[in-house]
C-alpha cells in the first residue's frame, strides 16, 4: 500500500527552493557590476585594444584597486578577457558598447536610470507611486535622450512585423501617439508609399524625433506636433490611431481620457490599434508584465499595466464599435 503524501512531502513545481531565494536576492550584484562598466566608458576606453587596469584607471579617473577589481568580476561575466595582466573587451563589447562606434547601445543608460528607480521600490509600494523624482514631462533634456534611444532600439525590431499584420486598407493618415523616436510612423510609412503619419508628443521629444525622422529621409511623409496628451487636444482627421509602450506610464483615468481625445481624433470607420503589456484577468500572466506594473510603479506617479478588460472599455466609450484582441495588440474600430 502506498503512503499518502502529506503537506510537508507534497512535491510543488510552482515554488522556488532557499538556495535559489538567496541566488535571487543577490542576482542584482552582476547587474551592477556590468552597469557600472557601461557608467565609467571601461569598454569605450578599451576599445579594440589591450590595456592594463592601471592605464584604464588612469583614463576613467577612477581608483587602481578597485578598477581592476571591476575588470576581473567582468572577465567572470564574459563581457571582457583577461591576458596576463591585460584587459580587452570581447567581440560583442566591442560592437556595441564602444562609444562612435556604428552599433554603440546608448539606450543602456537609460537602465542607468531605471536602476536609481528601483532603488526606490520600498518606498513607492509604501507611497504608490513615484518617490524622490521628478515626472517625466519635467526631466531634463539629457534624459530624454538616453530614454528614447533605449525606446527607438525595440521599436525599431518590432515595428515591420507588427505593422505588416495589421489591415491598413482605407487608411492615408496615422496619428502616432506618444511616438518618439517615430520608428513605428517610419514603419507605417514605409508600409505604404501614399501613407502620411503625424507623431504627437512632448515637445523635448520631437526635437529629437526629428532627428530620427531626418536620418531616414522622410521628412516629407511625417510631420510632429508638439504637446501633452494628458492636458492638450490632438490633431484630427486621422483614419488610424497608434500607442506603442503609452498606456502603461498612465492612470486607469487619464487613459479614459486620452481615449475619448483619440476617439475625436479619427474620422467615421477609423481604428484604435494599441502594443503594449496587455494583462490577463488574473493578473500574474503574462509574467513580464507583472514586473513591468513594477517598473511603472517606481517610474510614474500611477502608471501600470492593464488588463484586456480595461482597455476594452475605453476603446468602446471612445466610440469603437468592434475590439479585438491579438497577444499584446488590442485594435478598435469605430463606426
Amino acid at each position: 500500500m502506498v503512503k499518502p503524501m502529506n503537506a510537508d512531502t507534497t512535491l510543488e513545481t510552482d515554488t522556488i527552493s532557499l538556495d535559489e531565494m538567496i541566488a535571487l536576492s543577490r542576482a542584482f550584484q552582476k547587474s551592477r557590476i556590468f552597469l557600472t562598466a557601461y557608467e565609467l566608458e571601461v569598454f569605450t576606453v578599451l576599445a579594440d585594444e589591450e590595456k592594463s587596469s592601471k592605464e584604464i584607471a588612469a583614463a576613467i579617473n577612477a581608483d587602481h584597486r578597485a578598477t581592476d577589481r571591476l575588470l576581473n568580476a567582468l572577465c567572470t561575466l564574459k563581457v571582457v578577457k583577461k591576458s596576463g595582466d591585460t584587459f580587452k573587451n570581447c567581440r560583442d563589447a566591442a560592437r556595441y558598447l564602444v562609444k562612435g562606434k556604428p552599433g554603440y547601445h546608448a539606450g543602456l543608460m537609460h537602465t542607468l536610470h531605471i536602476w536609481n528607480s528601483w532603488d526606490t521600490l520600498t518606498e513607492a509600494v509604501r507611497h504608490g507611486g513615484l518617490v524622490g523624482q521628478r515626472p517625466v514631462e519635467e526631466r531634463d533634456p539629457e534624459w530624454f535622450v538616453g530614454f528614447i534611444a533605449a525606446m527607438h532600439r525595440r521599436a525599431v525590431k518590432e515595428a515591420p512585423g507588427l505593422i505588416s499584420s495589421l489591415d491598413l486598407s482605407g487608411v492615408s493618415r496615422v496619428l502616432d501617439v506618444g511616438g518618439g523616436s517615430g520608428a513605428f510612423a517610419m514603419a507605417f510609412a514605409k508600409a505604404h508609399d501614399s501613407l502620411q503619419a503625424t507623431i504627437f508628443d512632448l515637445p523635448k521629444v520631437v526635437s529629437l524625433t526629428q532627428k530620427y525622422i531626418e536620418q531616414e529621409g522622410l521628412n516629407h511623409r511625417i510631420d510632429t506636433v508638439a504637446g501633452d496628451y494628458n492636458k492638450d487636444a490632438l490633431p484630427q482627421g486621422y483614419d488610424l490611431a497608434f500607442l506603442s509602450a503609452i498606456i502603461h506610464s498612465n492612470s486607469f483615468e487619464q487613459n479614459q481620457a486620452l481615449f475619448l481625445k483619440i476617439g475625436k481624433a479619427l474620422n467615421p470607420g477609423g481604428k484604435i490599434v494599441v502594443s503594449d503589456f496587455i494583462m490577463n484577468e488574473d493578473r500574474i500572466s503574462p509574467e513580464s508584465g507583472t514586473i513591468f506594473a513594477l517598473n511603472m510603479i517606481v517610474n510614474t506617479p500611477a502608471g501600470d499595466t492593464f488588463t484586456e478588460s480595461e482597455v476594452r472599455s475605453w476603446m468602446q466609450a471612445a466610440g469603437m464599435s468592434f475590439v479585438e484582441r491579438h497577444g499584446g495588440v488590442m485594435i478598435g474600430k469605430k463606426d
